[in-house]
């Protein structure tokens, strides 16, 4: 594809590769996936995300820092959601509290 022209059929395959993700998400909503659900639900919307900022936004046609920019806000999201998952793991969870009383 030639970065400098963005053509109508690939906004009409990136229309549909959205749909068939917002169905994806739809479908996963009655999946019962335990601990996995919030990151495959996660990588759904990065996917989403990711088309929408590449073809509708245009960054595929971009040259120069844009990129660098979008990159490093990725990876800084990409910091942030570990260190976040990092804190939630590590804690002591009381399942109850403890006995009072005879």
């Amino acid at each position: 594809m030639d970065a400098s022209r963005i053509t109508e059929r690939t906004y009409w395959r990136t229309w549909i590769a959205l749909m068939a993700l917002a169905a994806a998400t739809f479908g996963l909503s009655f999946l019962d996936l335990g601990m996995l659900h919030v990151p495959v639900a996660l990588l759904i919307a990065g996917a989403k995300a990711t088309l929408i900022a590449l073809f509708f936004m245009h960054l595929v046609q971009e040259r120069g820092s844009i990129p660098i920019a979008v990159g490093i806000w990725f990876l800084l999201l990409a910091i942030l959601i570990a260190l976040t998952a990092a804190d939630v793991l590590t804690r002591d969870v009381m399942l109850r509290p403890p006995a009072s009383g005879p």
